[in-house]
């Protein structure tokens, strides 16, 4: 049997790519590593795999469909949770395994959503403003002056969901001393309901999924159920809240600050109220963004490959029902 050729056109490292290696020929070519950006298209991604003879596809951005699935493929990788960048229809179909990589970013989001909140109420972002530009002693006032503010410890956090993200994300804020109670129909450990959690929490944090009952979760009657005061985190996604509403919650002083890592389309206009509040720390979507990221999903890629070779159901296989064909 010929030598199996894996492109992975997603970024690897780690264990996980020495093992993948002892599975086949590895061609590295990450999306990541080029400037401009650089993401396949179905036809440039089949193109591409033709060119190596590849027979395994590991990929996080590039479009997995149309002619990527006439090929002769023993698996496709999706470096994702959620493997929205394939075809799982498709590739089911046409008998190709589909593996993803749930949970790969819990870490990195957890942490971010920590350092998001320190942010956004110890003033950390405007304060080394004040140090960068010589302005220690601001409009004749001292620092303790301008950053007091409440601690962390013995206050109330709300999680929106707890899945990967969220359990990570629970047992950090814990051991900053925090209580912390969260919503989620699907986690039986999850006990409040969402409005009650949103009255009680001093701080609200999302990490639920965006689906067709989340969109807009929270709202402007949620906003203004939050308590004064509170603090709204969101390392998640943009379409889980009106941006509006919490834009006026926050204009109004109802909201003592936010932190937000992602806006729809990727982009927040520059002339766009929240960008000139003091109280509000704005990042680029980096939640994931970590070299440790890259090192899970290349060993789930693994796993689950190497599953799939002994004829095993790997535990991140997105459509088991394909090996059930034939």
């Amino acid at each position: 049997m010929a030598e199996r050729v894996i492109l992975a056109t997603a970024p690897l490292r780690g264990p996980g790519l020495d093992a993948l290696r002892e599975l086949g020929e590895v061609v590295l070519d990450p999306w990541i590593d080029h400037q401009p950006l650089r993401l396949y298209s179905a036809e440039q991604l089949a193109a591409r795999a033709g060119e190596v003879g590849a027979t395994v596809l590991i990929c996080e951005a590039d479009r997995c469909a149309g002619p990527v699935l006439d090929l002769p493929l023993e698996a496709i990788g999706a470096t994702r949770g959620d493997p929205t960048n394939v075809d799982v229809a498709g590739a089911t179909a046409a008998g190709i395994p589909v593996l993803r990589a749930p949970g790969r970013n819990a870490d990195a989001v957890a942490e971010l959503t920590v350092a998001l909140l320190l942010a956004a109420t110890r003033g950390l972002v405007a304060a080394d403003r004040d140090v960068r530009e010589g302005d220690i002693y601001r409009d004749g006032s001292i620092p303790y002056q301008r950053y007091r503010a409440w601690q962390l410890a013995g206050r109330t956090a709300g999680l929106v969901g707890l899945g990967a993200v969220g359990r990570a994300t629970k047992w950090r804020l814990e051991g900053l001393g925090m209580r912390v109670i969260a919503s989620d129909p699907y986690a039986a450990e999850a006990t409040h309901d969402l409005d009650d959690l949103v009255a009680e929490a001093d701080v609200v944090s999302m990490h639920a999924a965006v689906t067709p009952d989340t969109v807009g979760l929270m709202s402007d009657k949620r906003f203004d159920a939050m308590q004064e005061g509170a603090v709204y985190v969101n390392a998640a996604r943009a379409a889980l809240h009106d941006l509006d509403a919490l834009t006026a919650a926050l204009a109004s002083g109802h909201l003592a600050a936010a932190g937000l890592d992602h806006f729809e389309g990727e982009m927040l206009a520059t002339d766009h109220p929240l960008v000139g509040m003091a109280n509000v720390v704005l990042t680029p979507h980096i939640g994931g963004a970590t070299y440790d990221t890259e090192a899970n999903h290349t060993l789930l890629m693994a796993e689950g490959l190497a599953a799939l070779v002994r004829g095993e159901v790997p535990a991140n296989l997105a459509n088991p029902e394909v090996l059930d064909r034939g």
